[in-house]
């Protein structure tokens, strides 16, 4: 079921998949599976909706990564999403995972293991690495698929992506009024908007994906600390 959702999506949207992808697929579904049974990694558990909600939905962002085996990272990536379903599609990447929750990084340890793939995995809050002088301003991209405002998850993010690069968040369907919202946010943390774009999965749910290009080096002292963040987010 899994197999034919991600077949049929990669060739309505011109993608390529191979049968190796598909089987690395399948056995990521399967740790997914198998590892909520021991921990809370998702409420989503039926296949065709793993298949739509997790793997279809991270792959909607492929069209805006780049071409040249790019470097991203991750923040917040939970049970590994966005980041595991563009590795298995674009191995060339050079993937971070980052969480704040050590038991979501020790399932993931594990899928990369079965998949073999090489990954560097944070266990840290985003704010406190997007300080550090070896991990700020040193990614091609910065995705997320977390729930924050958009203006804090700009505050997260965007310190992570070098100059010319760009941060890509996957809202729902309020996102262009987020987008509207995150104006001073973006700005002043050396972004600006490039596009907001709507699409529809084969649920029929809505995805909202907001890429903000990195024009400018983000002033210093942002990230703030994570309750500043949360509680005055710059608008």
């Amino acid at each position: 079921m899994i197999t034919e959702a991600l077949k049929n999506w990669c060739t309505e949207n011109d993608l390529i998949i191979t049968d190796e992808q598909l089987s690395e697929f399948d056995t990521y579904a399967k740790l997914l599976i198998e590892w909520n049974n021991k921990m809370n990694l998702t409420a989503i558990t039926e296949e065709n909706e793993i298949a739509v909600k997790h793997f279809i939905d991270s792959m909607t962002i492929l069209k805006y990564i780049d071409k040249k085996a790019p470097k991203i990272i991750d923040i917040g990536t939970g049970a590994g999403f966005p980041g595991i379903p563009i590795k298995i599609m674009r191995p060339d990447i050079e993937l971070t995972l980052l969480d704040s929750l050590n038991k979501r990084l020790v399932f993931l340890e594990e899928v990369c293991k079965k998949l073999s793939f090489k990954a560097e995995l944070i266990h840290a809050r985003a704010e406190e690495y997007g300080q550090k002088p070896e991990y700020r301003e040193s990614f091609d991209h910065a995705v997320s698929r977390a729930v924050a405002n958009l203006p804090s998850l700009c505050e997260y993010c965007l310190p992570y992506v070098k100059t010319g690069g760009s941060f890509i968040s996957m809202k729902g369907p309020d996102g262009t009024k987020e987008s509207a919202s995150a104006q001073t946010a973006i700005k002043t943390l050396g972004g600006v908007l490039y596009k907001t774009d709507t699409l529809t999965l084969p649920d029929e749910s809505t995805r909202t994906i907001i890429v903000i290009n990195k024009q400018k080096t983000t002033p210093s002292k942002y990230p703030r600390r994570g309750v500043k963040i949360n509680k005055q987010p710059i608008m």
